[in-house]
């Protein structure tokens, strides 16, 4: 029953992240006076693609690729079409997905230290943090849970 329902939540992660993607991650603008800009992870993505390129490309493969390849390889191993054996391959593209929470996190922090603008964080960034964490602890729950071929 336990792993059923593990399964069920992984494969929501499928829907959750991109909803996460679009969804406004926070707010932000120069001056107070002035209405707050709201940053996604694509909208981000997209201006970074014009600005930065090397950092554009580490964002897409933090924020969008390794949640996804992870919730898909975790699937694979749930399902039993991929050796339990690449479970820690799996985890640590979960791990590496973390490392776009703290770079969200990063900025808000040096944002709001500099007194430059306002930052607000917004409901996406507790999303996109939710559906990473939900995606590391089934990550750490699979790896606890013994094999079981009848299931």
């Amino acid at each position: 029953m336990v792993r059923r329902v593990m399964r069920w939540v992984n494969l929501a992660l499928l829907i959750f992240y991109p909803v996460a993607w679009i969804a406004p991650l926070l707010r932000a603008g120069l001056l107070p006076l002035f209405g707050l800009s709201e940053i996604s992870v694509i909208s981000g993505l997209q201006s970074l693609w014009g600005t930065d390129v090397f950092l554009a490309l580490l964002v897409t493969v933090f924020a969008l690729f390794a949640p996804l390849l992870k919730t898909l390889g975790l699937a694979l191993i749930q399902f039993h079409f991929l050796d339990r054996r690449a479970l820690p391959a799996v985890n640590l593209l979960g791990k590496f997905a973390m490392a776009d929470v703290f770079l969200i996190a990063v900025y808000i922090t040096l944002a709001k230290g500099m007194g430059i603008g306002r930052v607000e964080t917004a409901w996406g960034l507790y999303l996109f943090t939710a559906c990473i964490l939900a995606s590391v602890t089934l990550g750490a729950l699979e790896s606890r849970k013994p094999v079981d071929p009848t299931v």
